[in-house]
């Protein structure tokens, strides 16, 4: 049995990624790039070709699936966590 990805089909840098993290959390901090580490992936993309084989097709967007379960865990926490 070999691995199966699952995700968007979306391409995206890891910028783009973390500025979208932070929209949908509310983060107003800056980030810094680790310019000693120059050989980092900077952008992402999954290969869906398998799963998409066997008739599957993402029908939620990346950002919109983030949002989603940003939401959920802030419902499931609720009260949970100490003030």
């Amino acid at each position: 049995m070999e691995p199966v990805n699952i995700g968007s089909g979306e391409e995206i840098s890891i910028k783009e990624l973390a500025l979208t993290v932070a929209r949908i959390v509310g983060y107003e901090g800056r980030f810094e790039h680790d310019l000693s580490k120059p050989d980092g992936t900077p952008r992402k993309l999954l290969d869906t070709s398998r799963i998409e084989a066997l008739g599957w097709q993402p029908r939620i967007r990346l950002e919109d699936g983030l949002r989603d379960v940003y939401r959920n865990w802030l419902e499931e926490t609720a009260g949970s966590v100490a003030a």
